[in-house]
C-alpha cells in the first residue's frame, strides 16, 4: 500500500522481544533494563495475525528483530508460518550472533532467507568492552555456519569515534574473500546512543578512508527494491559488497518503505516519532481482522513524512520517540 505521499511500504520489521543477551554501551545500560512482563509481550499467534494482515495490505518482506530475536521460543516455527504467507516474499533476521551456531539450521530449513549479523569489531577485547560480555567466539562460531550454509549475510558495524575505528578496515576486508555485505551504519541519537558518550564517525570520512586503502568503491546498482536504505559498493577484486547506511547525513526518508511492530505491540510508522498504532490493544479487544486492517491501514497512511533528527542534536531533547532502541527493534 501507499502511505499519503506516495511511497510504497512493502517491508515490516516485527520485534519478538526486548531481552538480549548482550549489554552493548550504545543500546542498553551497563545494568540492564527494566524488562517488558511476558504476559505484555506479543504471542506468536498475534504476531501471525498481523503478519497476515500486514501481508494483504502489500508488505512484501518481513525482519525479525530483538532485543535480540534467538533468545525467543519456537523462532524457526514463527519462520516457517511467516514464509507460508501468500505475498511475503523474504523472511529475515537480525542478530547479534551469539546462540546463532544452534539455531541456524532449523532457522534455515523453516526457509529463512537472510541474516543482518551485528558485529563492530573483530577484536576480542574491543567485543568485550563494547558488548559488555565476553561471547566473542560464540559470535564467530555464529558467523563461521552462515558461511557455511551459504546463506545471505549482511554485517551490521556501528563505526564509534574512539572506540572501533580500528576495525573498519578489518571489517571490510572480510567482503573481499566472502560473498557478503560489510555495512556501517551511522549512530542513531536514540537512548544510550547518545546517553552514554559515544560519537559516531562520518559516513565520507570512513568512505575515504576504504578508498585510500582499497580503491575505488564503484556502485552497485540495487535490483531488489525490498533491500532497504543501504547504499552499495564494491572494490576492485572484491567478491562482496560494502554497505553504508546514513540516516542523519543523507536523509532517505523519501524512499522509506519500511513500518516496525514492537515486541510489546505497537506500531511505529517513524523511528524517530511515537506516531503509530497500539495493536495489541485492539487484538485483544478481539477486533476483527477487517477493523484491524482498516486501523492499520489508517496509520500506514500517515506515516510522517521524515524525521527530524539532526546531526548533534540528542533525540530525547527533540521530546520525540521515547523508546530505546532495543524497545523498537533494530
Amino acid at each position: 500500500m501507499k502511505d499519503q505521499f506516495g511511497r510504497e511500504i512493502e517491508y515490516a520489521r516485527i520485534s519478538v522481544t526486548d531481552r538480549c543477551n548482550l549489554r552493548c554501551r550504545y543500546c542498553m545500560p551497563e545494568c540492564g533494563v527494566k524488562k517488558i512482563p511476558h504476559a505484555e509481550i506479543l504471542t506468536l499467534e498475534e504476531v501471525l495475525r498481523v503478519a497476515k494482515i500486514f501481508s494483504r495490505l502489500g508488505i512484501r518482506k518481513i525482519r525479525l528483530t530483538g532485543g535480540e530475536p534467538l533468545l525467543r521460543k519456537n523462532l524457526s516455527t514463527l519462520v516457517r508460518e511467516l514464509k507460508n504467507l501468500s505475498g511475503i516474499e523474504q523472511v529475515t533476521l537480525t542478530t547479534n550472533g551469539v546462540l546463532l551456531k544452534n539455531f541456524a539450521p532449523e532457522l534455515i530449513a523453516a526457509g529463512l532467507d537472510g541474516v543482518n549479523l551485528s558485529l563492530d569489531t573483530l577484536d576480542e577485547k574491543i567485543f568485550a568492552d563494547l558488548t559488555r560480555r565476553r561471547f566473542f567466539d560464540k559470535v564467530l562460531e555464529g558467523f563461521q555456519t552462515l558461511l557455511n550454509e551459504n546463506l545471505s549475510v549482511k554485517i551490521n558495524c556501528v563505526p564509534l569515534r574512539g572506540v572501533n575505528d580500528g576495525e573498519i578496515l578489518r571489517l571490510s576486508a572480510l567482503a573481499e574473500k566472502n560473498f557478503i555485505k560489510v555495512r556501517f551504519i551511522e549512530l542513531m541519537p536514540i537512548g544510550c546512543a547518545w546517553e552514554s558518550g559515544l560519537r559516531g564517525i562520518p559516513m565520507p570520512e570512513i568512505f575515504s578512508k576504504l578508498e585510500k586503502n582499497f580503491g575505488q568503491l564503484v556502485p552497485v546498482r540495487e535490483k531488489n527494491s525490498l533491500q532497504g536504505p543501504a547504499k552499495y559498493f564494491q572494490p576492485k577484486n572484491f567478491v562482496g559488497q560494502i554497505g553504508f547506511i546514513d540516516a542523519l547525513e543523507h536523509k532517505f526518508c523519501g524512499s522509506c518503505n519500511r513500518i516496525r511492530l514492537t515486541a510489546e505491540g505497537f506500531l511505529k510508522t517513524c523511528l524517530s516519532f511515537d506516531a503509530g498504532l497500539d495493536v495489541k490493544k485492539l487484538l485483544r479487544a478481539d477486533v476483527g481482522d477487517d477493523e484491524l486492517s482498516e486501523k492499520i491501514s489508517d496509520a500506514i497512511y500517515h506515516k510522517p513524512r521524515e524525521h527530524v533528527w539532526q546531526l548533534g542534536i540528542r533525540n530525547v531533547e527533540l521530546g520525540m520517540n521515547w523508546r530505546q532502541m532495543y524497545q523498537i527493534g533494530g
